[in-house]
């Protein structure tokens, strides 16, 4: 199970919003790069990348933030916001990101996904933002008519590497993951799914390590990981010890 730490990009700072609300964004580091750092030094195995203004925008707005990350880890990293045509994919496969996640276009333009997915294998995931099972879009500004578990199915001969499933009702809220959403997502596809969304606490973690979340590949920590409420080397050791005990 991977414990994925966000960074999210807004105006070239490391912020956290509320259900993805811009307007109720808090700033946690004026350097992600020098944050991104920290995650790696903690001992976390990836980072999520999120270009917030990228996402209301649909093309990249912090990409010297994102240069500025990857010139100081060795760790991967998967970016998504603003991801909407081929070029973008493969500008940021170029630069070091190793995987790209594609939300908004994957609802507008899911043969873009395909194209993509046959010509960068295993680089391409999609996310899959929610809110009462209505897949959001640009930006979670608007919500969708499509299902999250219709979407998520209409790929699964694709090539797709991975689900990132965000519940927006819990984002940045600390009321923990939407297990029951998640893991019916994930018993309906075979494309590996990671939980995002609401991961509050080391509880959290544990529910992860439970027997039915084991077909997760991991979850996603935010807000929790800046205020002090996950430890990040009490949720690695946990994971540490519960892969050795696998």
């Amino acid at each position: 199970m991977i414990l994925f730490p966000a960074i999210d990009l807004k105006e070239g700072r490391c912020v956290r919003l509320v259900q993805g609300d811009m307007d109720q964004a808090t700033v946690f580091n004026d350097d992600p790069a020098a944050q991104a750092a920290a995650f790696q030094e903690q001992g976390f195995r990836w980072l999520h990348l999120v270009d917030l203004d990228g996402a209301f925008a649909g093309k990249p707005v912090n990409a010297a933030a994102v240069e500025a990350i990857l010139k100081r880890i060795t760790i991967p990293a998967q970016l998504g916001g603003g991801i909407r045509d081929l070029r973008t994919v493969e500008g940021w496969l170029t630069r070091g990101i190793k995987r790209v996640i594609i939300g908004t276009a994957a609802v507008r333009d899911p043969a873009f996904v395909r194209e993509a997915a046959r010509l960068f294998p295993g680089q391409i995931a999609v996310g899959i933002d929610a809110r009462d099972g209505r897949v959001a879009v640009e930006g979670w500004a608007r919500l969708s008519e499509m299902q999250a578990d219709d979407l998520g199915r209409s790929f699964e001969d694709a090539g797709v590497s991975a689900i990132i499933y965000t519940d927006i009702a819990r984002d940045g809220v600390l009321k923990g993951l939407n297990m029951e959403a998640t893991l019916a997502l994930a018993d309906a596809l075979t494309i590996p799914v990671i939980a995002s969304g609401g991961l509050a606490s080391l509880d959290d973690v544990k529910r992860l390590l439970q027997p039915d979340a084991r077909k997760l590949e991991g979850a996603i920590s935010g807000r929790a990981l800046y205020d002090g409420r996950l430890d990040p080397h009490e949720a690695l050791t946990l994971i540490a010890q519960a892969e050795k005990h696998a």
